[in-house]
Order: C-alpha cells, then sequence, then structure tokens
C-alpha cells in the first residue's frame, strides 16, 4: 500500500530531485533482483516506482514525460506477470538489465550525471 504520506514527501522535492529518486529506486531494483529472496521487495519498489511516475509526470518536462510513461508501462508490465519473471533467471536478468538502464538514463535526464 502506497500512503499518503509518502506521496507529500515525494512532492515536496523538485522535478529534478523527483526523477533521481526514481533512478535511486530503479538502482534499488537492479541491486535487490540479484538475491531470490528479495522477491517481494523488489516487487514493491517497481509498484512504488509506477506510483512515482504518476505523480512525476504532470511536472515534468514535455520532452521528459514521454519517457516516464514508456517506464510506467514497463514496471506495470513486469508487476502484472511478477511470478513469471521473478522465477525465470534470463527474465529476471533483463529485468535487472532495464531497471539499471533506465536509472541511468533517468539520473542524466535530471542533470544530476553527465
Amino acid at each position: 500500500m502506497i500512503s499518503a504520506a509518502l506521496k507529500e514527501r515525494f512532492l515536496k522535492d523538485d522535478p529534478s530531485r523527483r526523477l533521481g529518486n526514481l533512478a535511486a529506486n530503479l538502482a534499488r531494483m537492479e541491486s535487490f533482483s540479484e538475491q531470490p529472496d528479495h522477491r517481494d521487495a523488489v516487487r514493491h519498489i517497481a509498484e512504488e516506482s509506477a506510483f512515482f511516475i504518476e505523480w512525476a509526470a504532470p511536472d515534468a518536462e514535455p520532452e521528459i514525460q514521454g519517457d516516464l510513461l514508456q517506464l510506467q508501462r514497463l514496471l506495470v508490465g513486469w508487476t502484472r506477470t511478477w511470478d513469471v519473471l521473478w522465477d525465470d533467471p534470463c527474465q529476471r536478468q533483463t529485468m535487472r538489465d532495464h531497471a539499471g538502464q533506465w536509472a541511468q538514463h533517468l539520473l542524466r535526464l535530471a542533470g544530476l550525471v553527465p
């Protein structure tokens, strides 16, 4: 369950920091996915990240909104097929790779890395 307090804290940050927070979540997904027993934690991070996108998109630059929508679709797709994805090492590795790539992309969009 995503709390109203989390949303309130998230929205207090400027748009760049919001992207940075989303990138941090994706980096956690990448890292935590290395351990099979982190299934529930990673799924929660994916679900939370989809909410972060919902909250961040309205204040994001128009050129960033498209990227956020693409990422949100990916996250929702992962959570809809979570058990199959998680139990298949190849699919989980692909998810890990994509989460890491998206984290780096978001950091660049936010201007937090070159």
